[in-house]
């Protein structure tokens, strides 16, 4: 049995949805918090089971039969979530599941100034510690978010930012793709495993991008940290998120997402989606209220 957690979420979700053109559905369990909202995959014989790595009595039954278990990276402040993960591990040690993989994440470093990346790499030594096999799937970093990190370029003509450094952005989507294959290679691929697109650009080079495809000059302009927390704050930012965001260009300006691993594109069968792709898109509509 193949068990996935988070599969209400976007990636899991979408894992799932790859995962099932691999393998049957009776060969497949979600766990999720709310089981209502997992019909979809219960109407193609998917189990659904409830599970919540803050109810630990919820788990055993979760993780029963687990040959495999993807277990999603928690949305919690980073000792919390640390501490969330750390009871996930050992309800899946206790359950004896085969093999543990782990939405990881590319920067995944103590160092790193990006806070979740300090949260992937506790995670992962639990991982390592627990000795059970264990996959950390270290996505690179979601290429969906690079509109709100450049701002609002098409208006203003400029990327205004507070740090450069090289990222990898990588569409959340073929992560998503990526890690069914990886589920159902069943266990080809042990400890961490990077997956990301083949290039992490510069914001100056993506500044550079966005003037090819535009015919207009749009600028990369570095601003001061503080002033750049400040702006955000300034328009309705809470500081805790923009200081949040800030850690993300401090990490690129630190090389901490400037690696690229052609495994990706091998797992996918082609090549991953580009920042080039990412910026033709159309821009995101704003949100309300």
């Amino acid at each position: 049995m193949i068990v996935i957690t988070g599969a209400t979420g976007a990636l899991n979700g979408a894992t799932v949805e790859h995962l099932l053109q691999h393998v049957p559905a009776a060969r497949v369990a979600v766990v999720v918090r709310d089981v209502s909202r997992a019909g979809r995959f219960a109407e193609r014989g998917v189990q659904v089971r409830h599970g919540d790595y803050a109810d630990p009595a919820s788990l055993p039954a979760a993780f029963a039969d687990a040959e495999q278990l993807l277990l999603v990276s928690a949305d919690a402040p980073a000792e919390e979530a640390v501490a969330l993960h750390r009871t996930a591990v050992e309800a899946a040690v206790a359950a004896g599941v085969g093999r543990v993989l782990y939405t990881s994440h590319q920067g995944a470093a103590p160092g790193n100034p990006f806070a979740p990346g300090r949260t992937h790499a506790a995670t992962e030594r639990l991982l390592a510690d627990s000795g059970t096999p264990w996959t950390a799937l270290r996505n690179g970093f979601y290429a969906h978010a690079l509109p709100w990190f450049t701002g609002p370029w098409r208006e203003t003509g400029v990327v205004a930012v507070p740090a450069d450094g090289p990222v990898s952005w990588t569409a959340r989507e073929d992560a998503a793709e990526a890690a069914a294959a990886v589920l159902a290679s069943g266990g080809a691929h042990d400890g961490p495993i990077t997956l990301t697109a083949g290039a992490a650009p510069t914001f100056e080079e993506v500044a550079r991008t966005a003037s090819e495809l535009t015919g207009r000059h749009v600028e990369r302009v570095l601003v001061d940290p503080e002033g750049w927390v400040a702006a955000q704050v300034a328009a309705g930012q809470e500081e805790s998120r923009a200081r949040f965001a800030l850690g993300v260009f401090q990490g690129a300006e630190q090389g901490f997402f400037a690696g690229t691993d052609p495994l990706l594109a091998t797992l996918l069968g082609r090549a991953p989606r580009t920042v080039r792709e990412v910026l033709a898109a159309p821009a995101p509509a704003p949100v309300a209220g």
